[in-house]
């Protein structure tokens, strides 16, 4: 893991947050974007890193077809893109500068928690429309729930950890318990704030459908020699490390297969997602299984290859998960802003409540303010449901659910699975 990624981690900084509070003092309402001129939409990521970088570009690819297609009402579709190098102290600033600044109308930011967390409070201080692509922490809509009115410009336009999770454990009980008869599994996720939701539904989640948690690591993301974590761990003998991975992801993976632990990992991989990963870790992410709301091949709506291979022909590569949300989003941003007739703030916030559109991952629309996870997207089957993929020889193969299934289960050799070899 890089040191940017390292920095993602860490709790913002009291001493920034109080001085960007001061500076709130100041700032007047934003402007907006003049009615004849370009719809701006501002998009914060960490476009360094493996999952964050296909942020922007799958943002830019929806304004240029959208552009393409003669924009709204002839007005183009701007995007302004931030590298917020992987810190919540650097995206607030670039916050504050898109909407006061730059004046846009919209904002995608980030896919790490803590940083959306961070920048909460600043939507509502600065009365500006965001929705996140990929970050997952329960805590963003619960402080929604808590404080409608300042914070109902706050959108999650990605699944919270908790239905992550019960969207990792479904397919386990497909997958691991009825085709491959294990019964136990050890929790070994980053130490993060989207993790912790997370790992309390996985507690709670992977025992019903058949498998023991013989134990629960939580590591630091600064972690570099995991081979004390994976002696542990085949120590207790468990049949699956369920993992939850974002920020880090390739040091575990490459040390997973240098000293051939012979143990699958299934779960959240976020790196995993990203088509770069098996030369990333030189293929040791061979057997890996991941799982994602979209994937190469997998067509989840008639929207979902098409953005794939336009993606691949635009960047040579293909899209994380967070690549796919964000296009979506750039999509029902401005389907709301037609259908407000506006690019008021809170016009905009009534109209985004009411989104029902068919993206790359699925019908998403976003539950009601009186939900405890007001304006998180609603998972199911008439809206999204999960995949689970796994990395064979070089390609992310999608393995569940059947009905969308390319292929089957395949380990490398060193892994001890019984029927699966």
């Amino acid at each position: 893991m890089s040191k940017l990624e390292r920095r993602a981690i860490a709790a913002p900084g009291l001493a920034w947050l109080a001085a960007s509070a001061a500076i709130a003092l100041c700032l007047a309402a934003p402007a907006r974007a003049q009615s004849g001129g370009p719809i701006k939409i501002g998009v914060i990521a960490e476009a360094q890193s493996v999952a964050g970088s296909s942020i922007p570009q799958a943002a830019q690819l929806a304004a240029d077809e959208i552009n393409a297609a003669g924009g709204v009402n002839g007005r183009k579709i701007e995007i302004i893109s931030y590298d917020n190098h992987s810190s919540a102290a650097e995206s607030v600033r670039a916050f504050q500068r898109a909407a006061t600044e730059d004046h846009v109308n919209a904002v995608i930011a980030s896919y790490i928690s803590e940083v959306v967390l961070a920048l909460e409070p600043w939507t509502g201080r600065l009365k500006t429309v965001t929705v996140t692509p990929g970050a997952a922490s329960d805590v963003i809509t619960q402080n929604i729930a808590k404080d409608y009115d300042h914070l109902k410009y706050m959108f999650h336009g990605y699944a919270t950890s908790t239905s992550i999770a019960d969207s990792v454990c479904a397919p386990a009980k497909d997958l691991l318990v009825d085709q491959l008869h294990m019964k136990s599994a050890v929790v070994m996720s980053e130490d993060a704030a989207w993790t912790t939701p997370l790992d309390a539904e996985y507690l709670k989640c992977l025992p019903q459908i058949g498998l023991k948690v013989v134990d629960h690591i939580r590591f630091s993301p600064d972690t570099t020699d995991f081979t004390p974590i994976f002696n542990k761990i085949e120590g207790e003998k468990p049949d699956v490390i369920i993992t939850g991975i974002s920020h880090v992801g390739t040091q575990p993976t490459v040390q997973w297969k240098q000293q051939e632990v012979p143990i699958p990992m299934f779960g959240i991989s976020s790196q995993a997602t990203n088509s770069t990963f098996w030369n990333d870790t030189n293929g040791a992410t061979d057997g890996v299984l991941f799982q994602t709301y979209s994937g190469p091949g997998v067509a989840v709506t008639p929207k979902t290859l098409p953005f794939v291979a336009a993606f691949q022909k635009k960047y040579g590569n293909l899209p994380s998960y967070c690549g796919y949300t964000a296009y979506d989003q750039v999509y029902y941003i401005v389907d709301a802003i037609k259908r407000a007739g506006s690019t008021d703030p809170d016009k905009l916030v009534a109209a985004m409540e009411k989104t029902d559109w068919i993206g790359t991952i699925g019908r998403e629309q976003f539950k009601g303010r009186n939900t405890p996870n007001p304006h998180a997207l609603k998972i199911g089957p008439d809206t999204i449901t999960g995949l689970m993929l796994q990395w064979q020889d070089g390609k992310q193969v999608t393995l569940w659910p059947k009905k969308v299934a390319n292929g089957t289960m395949k380990f490398p050799k060193f892994i001890k699975v019984g029927a699966a070899n």
